[in-house]
């Protein structure tokens, strides 16, 4: 079977024969240029992967895991230069970059670990003399990731997906396409298999033309709401399974007896993690009124508490942002809703001293109400919206009043109150009680309404891009 990419694409062949270039968001300065896959190559790398797949479905779990292993060796060992490649290309602190590579060998360990019992036959007790439900492979996986987490995003679905029998090919932000090559070489210095996983260098206008090829059997997909719609339209036209893991507004709640400063350091954390660039960092910070002035001055003391520099210096804990379009972007979202009646309390400026280049100083907004730009909408940046509530249920009533349910956390010393909030009141896929909302290999990761569906990571994972297939011998 052919890979028929040049074919449905034929009026875009004018936009390729382009370069692709990765960005220092410090200063500017172009790191390398690439150039774009032209359609046969695409065509090529594609049935390069499908030719792979026949024999790679055929290996078993042991195989599979032991190249698992191997590709989690090889992060460790290429670490360093790793996490200094997310520092040049997005603005990585080396430490967040370095935790970075470790999560993925460890989502490459646990399927390595738990894969073969996530897979087993399940036999069922029926009329027939022998019943049971298998998973198979099913074929090639196009993801379509983003910059914000540069290896992370692509091993959350590689590993299942590499386990399952399954083969991929990424089409990266073409800001990391640095990240996306070395995850590619990766994936090659581990296998005996060549091919089970590619790169396309490409710009999004292609990706319609990848998921329309027979040889794709599915998408994956992390980015934004309106990038999910258009996948999730054509794939569905072409009866094609979606993942999809778009935007959020995640509220943190913070109730009257929660620990403040603890509660402040943690919301911190949340709200400044990769820079605030992060679907589940915390972005609207819902305070019982009660506390919300006490909170607010820890909240601003461990904000401006961050050291912001170059991300290629240890200490550094907070980088630039990945472009500085996405600054500006976020500076306007920040004067928007300063005009429509927030107060600013710290930051909300561009730092004279960086120039041009994609630095934002750590911002809060107080005063948010329904109406304003920061209570409405995501924002992607190092910015705090805090919003007052009259009581627990006021609080709850706002954190779900919002189009988005990816993650969502609440602070209080009631431990039963806050399962029941986490577990029944909260509208969101992920909910953590007395702590940020984060990802881990063992629990699935995903959201609901405009945050998408599916799921990443754990035993639900892996389940999604396989075939569970009945078998039933009379």
């Amino acid at each position: 079977m052919k890979s028929n990419y040049s074919t449905q694409n034929s009026e875009m062949k004018c936009s390729f024969n382009m370069s692709i270039s990765s960005i220092n968001p410090v200063n500017g300065q172009v790191i390398k240029t690439y150039q774009e896959d032209t359609p046969e190559i695409i065509n090529k790398k594609i049935e390069q992967v499908h030719e792979s797949w026949i024999a790679y479905r055929q290996t078993d779990f042991e195989y599979r895991a032991n190249f698992l292993l191997k590709i989690a060796g090889l992060l460790k060992e290429r670490q360093d230069e790793l996490a200094t490649l997310m520092a040049l290309e997005m603005g990585k602190p080396l430490n967040a970059g370095l935790a970075e590579v470790l999560k993925c060998a460890s989502v490459c360990e646990y399927y390595a670990a738990n894969g073969a019992s996530f897979l087993a036959d399940r036999h069922v007790e029926t009329n027939a003399s022998k019943s049971f439900i298998s998973f198979q492979p099913i074929g090639i996986v196009l993801a379509v990731m983003p910059w914000n987490f540069p290896f992370w995003q692509v091993f959350r679905f590689l590993a299942p997906a590499l386990m399952a029998g399954n083969c991929g090919v990424l089409k990266h932000a073409s800001s990391v396409t640095g990240c996306a090559l070395a995850i590619e070489k990766l994936v090659e210095d581990a296998s005996f298999h060549a091919h089970v996983f590619k790169t396309l260098i490409c710009g999004s206008k292609t990706v319609s033309g990848v998921i329309a090829d027979p040889l794709v059997k599915a998408v994956t997909l992390t980015g934004s709401t309106e990038a999910g719609q258009k996948v999730a339209e054509q794939a569905g036209s072409l009866i094609k399974k979606t993942v999809l893991e778009l935007g959020g507004s995640d509220p943190y709640l913070v109730l009257a007896d929660a620990d403040l400063k603890e509660a402040a350091k943690v919301c911190a954390e949340a709200r400044l993690i990769n820079n605030g660039q992060s679907c589940i960092a915390a972005k609207r910070f819902i305070v019982v009124k009660e506390v919300e002035t006490e909170f607010t001055a820890h909240l601003k003391a461990a904000m401006a508490a961050k050291k912001t520099g170059d991300p290629l210096h240890e200490t550094t804990e907070l980088g630039p942002m990945a472009k500085v379009s996405l600054r500006d972007e976020l500076h306007e979202q920040v004067l928007k809703t300063i005009a429509q009646g927030a107060t600013c309390i710290l930051g909300g400026e561009i730092p004279a001293s960086k120039g041009d280049h994609a630095f934002y100083q750590p911002t809060i907004l107080t005063g948010v109400k329904k109406g304003m730009l920061a209570y409405d909408e995501e924002i992607f940046g190092p910015v705090a919206a805090i919003i007052s509530a009259e009581d627990v249920a006021d609080a709850v009533r706002i954190a779900n009043d919002t189009p988005f349910g990816l993650g969502a956390a609440v602070f209080t010393s009631d431990l039963v109150l806050a399962e029941d909030i986490a577990k029944n009141q909260l509208q969101a896929g992920s909910c953590f009680v007395n702590e940020g909302v984060k990802s881990d290999p063992a629990l699935p990761f995903g959201g609901i309404n405009q945050s998408g569906y599916g799921r990443e990571l754990s035993l639900f994972g892996i389940h999604e891009f396989v075939n569970v297939k009945t078998v039933y011998i009379k």
